[in-house]
Formats: structure tokens, sequence, C-alpha cells
């Protein structure tokens, strides 16, 4: 075995333990971080004014659908 050999198989397995250590803390420092909080819950009158406007909407729809005559085919 020459000296060459030596010191590339030392790199090489400097190089691979370098890799797993980094490839480990950063999967213990992505378990370790917080979790992302969610949006907060809406309120009634977010609710109630969602649901009015849907309603509103669908009874426009419904009167502009009567306004208009049937199209023949």
């Amino acid at each position: 075995m020459s000296i060459y050999h030596a010191i590339g198989k030392r790199w090489q397995r400097t190089t691979v333990v370098s890799l797993v250590s980094l490839v480990m803390f950063s999967v213990v420092g992505a378990c370790a971080s917080d979790a992302p909080k969610g949006s907060a819950p809406p309120t009634a009158d977010q609710v109630r004014g969602h649901a009015d406007r849907a309603f509103d909407k669908l009874k426009q729809e419904e009167q502009e659908r009567v306004a208009q005559p049937p199209v023949p085919r």
C-alpha cells in the first residue's frame, strides 16, 4: 500500500463521517424545532358573515336564472 492510498482512504473516511454528521444534526435540528402554528379558528361573526354572503350570492344567481328565458335546443 502506498502512502497516497492511505491518505486517500483517510480523506474518504473523513468525508463520509462529515456527511453523516451533517445529516444527523439536520434531523435532530428539524425534530427539535417548534411546529408551525395554525391560524386561529374563525369567530362566529366571521362564519355568519361568510354564510350571509354565500346565501345572498345564491339568491342573486337564482333571480338571474329566472329572469333569463330558457334557451331552445
